[in-house]
């Protein structure tokens, strides 16, 4: 394979994560910052805003990000067209059915992939080389979702290619699972609580992540690891203990003291 088609691959790399990440979070900051910051003012966690020097400073670091995923994209590339990448052809193969499983998987494991790979980069040894920019916003924005430094966005990025070299997945698959991703990701960081309440006060599907549980993670950062569920925070311990109410207070809703459940805050 020549430099060439290495360049050409990379480059479309580039132009399919940075048109996701850039749809995607300007799209979340115009509706919820912008169009509806009014109607939705009383869904907003915090009453500041980030100011635009932070935004501009996150959206820098997302490209610097999307740069380091397309080029560790180039790994799948050169096993595949080295024929040593099999695992796409075997996919198609066996079906819808497969393909979507191999979705409903994927999101599963990457949800266990970044909650013991965030929790790892928090250690203090390993922190402020892998994971201080990120936390350098402690009020996110949807530009924070890729906002990585280099090793963060190196892990990150890593998941993909373990995933398609160990489990027969078709290519289509990883492009909605991307979607899916991003989506959560800038969601996450939005700053407004949108998802449903209960009538005791805490999340409808309560074994999602809400902005709020994340929100939480930026403004604590010893808690609340998960990204797409909760269920990894509860069987460790992880999950902060003021969740519950910060998620009634920002969807204005009274928590019924007897449905409170806390986690204790790790050590």
């Amino acid at each position: 394979m020549d430099i060439a088609a290495f360049a050409n691959q990379w480059l479309m790399n580039v132009s399919t994560d940075l048109t996701r990440y850039v749809v995607f979070a300007v799209a979340v900051w115009l509706t919820l910052w912008v169009i509806l910051a009014r109607p939705l003012a009383g869904r907003k966690i915090r009453a500041e805003t980030p100011k635009p020097k932070q935004l501009l400073i996150e959206f820098t670091a997302s490209l610097r990000s999307i740069a380091i995923f397309s080029t560790i994209g180039l790994l799948t590339f050169a096993l595949e067209h080295a024929g040593l990448l099999p695992g796409p052809q075997i996919a198609i193969a066996w079906g819808a059915g497969w393909a979507w499983a191999t979705l409903a998987l994927m999101i599963l494991a990457h949800d266990a992939y970044f909650y013991w790979t965030h929790r790892l980069i928090h250690d203090p040894r390993l922190f402020r080389v892998f994971h201080r920019r990120h936390h350098k916003s402690n009020n996110p924005s949807p530009f924070t979702a890729y906002s990585f430094d280099i090793g963060e966005a190196a892990i990150n990025g890593l998941f993909v290619p373990l995933w398609m070299i160990v489990v027969p997945t078709q290519w289509w698959v990883v492009g909605v699972f991307m979607l899916h991703q991003i989506v959560r990701n800038t969601l996450g960081h939005s700053g407004y609580e949108l998802f449903p309440a209960r009538r005791d006060g805490r999340p409808m599907f309560d074994f999602l992540t809400t902005t709020t549980h994340h929100d939480l993670h930026h403004s604590s950062a010893g808690a609340n690891y998960g990204l797409y569920f909760t269920w990894w925070d509860r069987l460790m311990g992880t999950e902060h203990p003021e969740y519950y109410a910060r998620f009634a207070a920002a969807t204005r809703k009274q928590l019924k003291s007897s449905n409170m459940q806390t986690a204790e805050r790790p050590a």
